[in-house]
């Protein structure tokens, strides 16, 4: 180690505090959220076929899910804050500036 860091010290970072929050391989909200839609949709129609469809809507959404996932784990978050984003912004230094 060079001595200009020597006197530094060391502190762990542990997994717990740095990784994404994950349910069944995916991000946690959008699973929630699935789930629901899909308990909603057996639970309210209450036939064989919806059960079947719930299913495999259920199957289907987990799935792409975790493949988002697997690619970023923050992939909701990035998508909400660009969808926020204005097309263009005006050439001012803040809003609140005088003419």
């Amino acid at each position: 180690m060079p001595e200009a860091f020597a006197h530094l010290e060391r502190h762990r970072i542990h997994r717990a505090l740095s990784r994404p929050n994950l349910l069944l391989g995916a991000d946690r909200e959008l699973v929630l959220a699935a789930g629901l839609a899909t308990v909603i949709l057996v639970f309210v129609v209450l036939t064989i076929y919806s059960a079947l469809i719930g299913f495999a809507l259920w199957i289907l959404t987990i799935g792409v899910f975790r493949r988002m996932a697997k690619a970023d784990p923050l992939m909701r978050k990035i998508y909400m804050r660009h969808v926020r984003y204005r097309r263009t912004y005006r050439p001012t230094s803040t809003p609140w500036r005088k003419g």
